[in-house]
């Protein structure tokens, strides 16, 4: 296997994939943004479908330190090696830490679609992946200090020590700057200003008492905050037990900048109601259908019963005939 790190991005190739014989594999740790990581794919797919699983998982996890958080954006895209076009990418947000060390998507590419012929996903042997981490928030210490890499990454950090106390890493003055709108005090990307605006509309006073004023920590609450919305807009099925649990600890970490998100979290209760009224929904009509199974069942066995008793029926409603009675 071959691996090559470039600023924010990470690329694994994937070699002989057709022949390993590994249900998973792990690429080798790479650095982005401080913070060691790994990717962890499932060439033969998993347990729950026919299909490449793919996970970005913090690397070593047991040298940080006691309560160390991550918030990511990132994504995940397997390379369609004739045409970028075809390539298959993931997007994503999530917090990770001692007890959510992985996140990712069970079905990137159904392995059909990837061993394919002339696809362009498997070429001589070789399956491309690339991870890339566009905003980073780390609660604790790196895991490796600016000074000791190779590159600056241009990528957008923010670092809490163990005392709360907050720091930016700014971005190289080499590296691509992406041109940000003002909305409200904020700056945020030309993407997220309908989504902000609406915000504001909605909620005009929700960051009237905000408190920090620099830029770039502002910012980051914001993708936070629309990280969290994006979040509640899944199905709730989609949904983990942890997903909503790194929901309400992101809540809690956005009120205590001083954003008031009362709205967000009753959401978040109605979210949480919504996933706990599937999970009960589906375990009753799981009974339904296996009782319906068994009706089915039932019903099979008395069609042929009735058709046995009215062949015996048949059978025996004949007259006999003079021969027979002589």
């Amino acid at each position: 296997m071959e691996s090559e790190e470039v600023d924010n991005k990470f690329t694994w190739v994937i070699k002989n994939f057709s022949t390993l014989q590994y249900d998973k594999i792990y690429s080798d740790p790479f650095v982005i943004g401080g913070c060691k990581w790994h990717l962890l794919a499932y060439p033969k797919g998993n347990k729950f479908n026919n299909s490449l699983s793919l996970y970005l998982v913090v690397d070593d996890a047991r040298a940080l330190p006691c309560g160390w958080r991550r918030y990511a954006q990132f994504s995940l895209t397997i390379i369609n090696q004739l045409t970028d076009k075809l390539s298959q990418r993931g997007e994503k947000q999530n917090w990770f830490n001692q007890r959510n060390l992985g996140s990712g998507f069970t079905s990137m590419i159904p392995l059909p679609n990837l061993h394919a012929k002339n696809a362009g996903y498997l070429v001589n042997g070789e399956v491309k992946i690339v991870v890339e981490i566009n905003d980073l928030e780390v609660i604790g210490k790196l895991d490796v200090s600016e000074e000791s890499e190779e590159t600056n990454q241009p990528l957008k950090k923010i670092k809490l020590d163990d005392n709360d106390a907050v720091s930016f890493d700014s971005l190289n003055e080499t590296s691509p700057v992406k041109e940000s709108i003002d909305v409200n005090g904020f700056q945020v990307l030309p993407s997220q200003v309908e989504s902000v605006k609406c915000i504001f509309e909605r909620h005009p006073d929700f960051a009237s008492k905000f408190r920090p004023k620099n830029r770039h920590l502002k910012s980051t609450y914001m993708t936070v905050l629309l990280g969290l919305i994006k979040t509640l807009c899944q199905l709730p099925e989609e949904l983990t037990d942890d997903d909503l649990d790194e929901a309400s600890v992101a809540v809690s970490y956005v009120e205590n900048g001083g954003l008031r998100l009362d709205w967000l979290e009753k959401k978040l209760a109605e979210v949480k109601a919504k996933k706990k009224k599937v999970e009960t929904g589906k375990a009753r009509l799981q009974r339904a259908e296996e009782e319906l199974q068994k009706l089915n069942q039932k019903c099979l066995e008395l069609k042929a019963f009735l058709e046995k008793e009215n062949a015996d029926v048949s059978e025996a409603n004949v007259p006999l005939s003079f021969e027979d009675v002589v």
